[in-house]
C-alpha cells in the first residue's frame, strides 16, 4: 500500500503544477487569464488608466524607400589648387576652420615666380619701343615713304610682344601678384592663394615645405549654408515620383528624429546600379546642424489612403507575433478580453494599420490604453 502512495503523490504534485501554470495573475488577486482571455476588475481598469476604443479609419501615406547623403550644391564647394607648382611656405589653417572669401589660405614659393615677373617687366619695356616703331611705320606707309615690308615687320613684332605681355600679365594676375607693385619693381618669390568662397575647411592635403604641382588638390572648402539631399531611388519606383513630393528622412547614426524635405529635381540618367538621383530641398535646415556626407534613410510620400487601424500602443509583439486585446464581455464587475492575433501594416502618427481587420471587427472594442502591459506579462 505504501508503495502505491509513493507513486501517486508525485503524479498529484505534477498535476497541481500544470493547473497553476494555466492561471495567470495580471495585476491583483481578482485579475486572471485562462487560455486566451484576461479578466480585469473595474477598479483595476480605472486605476490603470485603461481605455476602450474601436478599430478606426486613418489616412496612411504610401511611400517609396530611398537612401542617400546630405550634400551641398557644386557652387558651395571649392577645391583649391595652384596654377603653377611651388613649395608650401605657410599653411596656418586646420580642418574645421572657417574662412572668408578672399582670405589667404596658403603661400607658395618658387623661383619661377621671379622669372615670370622679370619677363613681364622686360616685355613691358620692349612693348613701349615696338609700339612707337609700329605707329611710326604706319604713318610712313600712309605717306608712301616706307616699304610695305618694314611696316609688316614692325606690326608683327609689336603684336607678338603685346600677346606675350598680356599672357604674362594674366599669369601674374592668376597667381595673385599685384601688377602695380611688379611694375614698380617689387618682385617677389612668394605667391598667395586666396579663398574663392566663404565656408569651412573640409580637407587639408598639404604641410609646410611640401611641393605641390598644378594637378594637386591643396585643400577643400565647403559652405554648409545651403545643403540638400542626394537620394538614390531604384528604377522601378521612379515613375511614381513628382516634383514637390514630401520626403521624410532620418540620420540613423546621429538621431532618431524624423526630418522633412521635398523633391526639387529628379535625375534623367540611370546609374550603373539601376538607380536615379533625386535632389531634395530641406525644410527648416537652419534649425539643425547637418553636415555634408551624413548618411540618410528616407521615405518619399507618393500618395495616401484610408485604412483601418488601431493605436500602436494597443498592439504588442510576442515572439514576432502581434496581439491585441478585444473586449468580449463587460459587466458590473469588470471586463473580459480575448487575446487576438493581428496583422500589422504601416505605422503613422502613433497608429498601426491592420492588413486584415475583418468585417465584424468594426463593431468590436479593444483595449487601446494599457494593453501592452497585460499582453507582455
Amino acid at each position: 500500500m505504501n508503495r502505491y502512495k509513493l507513486i501517486f503523490y508525485p503524479f498529484l504534485f505534477i498535476a497541481i503544477l500544470i493547473g497553476c501554470k494555466n492561471d495567470k495573475t495580471i495585476s491583483g488577486d481578482n485579475s486572471t487569464a485562462a487560455d486566451d482571455t484576461i479578466t480585469i476588475t473595474s477598479k483595476q481598469f480605472d486605476a490603470g488608466g485603461m481605455k476602450l476604443g474601436p478599430i478606426v479609419e486613418k489616412e496612411f501615406p504610401e511611400t517609396v524607400k530611398a537612401t542617400g547623403i546630405i550634400e551641398v550644391p557644386p557652387q558651395n564647394r571649392a577645391v583649391v589648387s595652384a596654377f603653377i607648382g611651388g613649395y608650401i611656405k605657410d599653411t596656418p589653417l586646420l580642418i574645421g576652420d572657417m574662412v572668408k572669401k578672399g582670405q589667404v589660405l596658403v603661400t607658395l614659393e618658387n623661383p619661377e615666380f621671379v622669372t615670370l615677373q622679370q619677363n613681364y617687366l622686360e616685355a613691358s619695356q620692349q612693348l613701349i619701343f615696338l609700339k612707337a616703331d609700329y605707329e611710326r611705320q604706319k604713318k610712313l606707309i600712309a605717306e608712301n615713304i616706307s616699304s610695305q615690308k618694314s611696316f609688316l615687320k614692325a606690326e608683327s613684332d609689336y603684336k607678338s610682344k603685346l600677346a606675350l605681355y598680356n599672357g604674362l600679365k594674366q599669369k601674374l594676375t592668376m597667381l595673385n601678384f599685384s601688377i602695380e607693385k611688379v611694375e614698380a619693381g617689387d618682385i617677389r618669390s612668394v605667391a598667395s592663394i586666396y579663398a574663392p568662397i566663404l565656408g569651412s575647411i573640409t580637407k587639408m592635403n598639404v604641410t609646410k615645405g611640401m611641393y605641390v604641382s598644378p594637378s594637386d588638390e591643396i585643400l577643400e572648402i565647403t559652405d554648409n549654408d545651403h545643403i540638400h539631399l542626394e537620394l538614390s531611388v531604384f528604377e522601378k519606383d521612379v515613375m511614381k515620383l513628382r516634383k514637390g513630393q514630401t520626403i521624410w528622412f532620418t540620420i540613423p547614426e546621429a538621431s532618431e528624429e524624423v526630418f522633412e524635405a521635398e523633391i526639387y529635381l529628379i535625375g534623367t540618367n540611370i546609374e550603373k546600379n539601376r538607380t536615379i538621383k533625386v535632389h531634395g530641398h530641406l525644410k527648416d535646415e537652419d534649425q539643425y546642424s547637418f553636415l555634408t556626407g551624413m548618411f540618410v534613410d528616407s521615405r518619399i510620400v507618393i500618395s495616401s489612403s484610408l485604412r483601418k487601424a488601431l493605436p500602436s500602443k494597443a498592439i504588442a509583439e510576442i515572439d514576432e507575433v502581434a496581439y491585441a486585446l478585444m473586449l468580449i464581455e463587460e459587466n458590473a464587475e469588470g471586463y473580459v478580453f480575448k487575446k487576438v492575433v493581428v496583422s500589422k501594416g504601416d505605422e503613422y502618427n502613433d497608429f498601426t494599420a491592420l492588413e486584415d481587420p475583418g468585417t465584424e471587427n468594426g463593431e468590436r472594442k479593444y483595449l487601446i490604453s494599457g494593453a501592452f502591459t497585460l499582453l507582455v506579462e
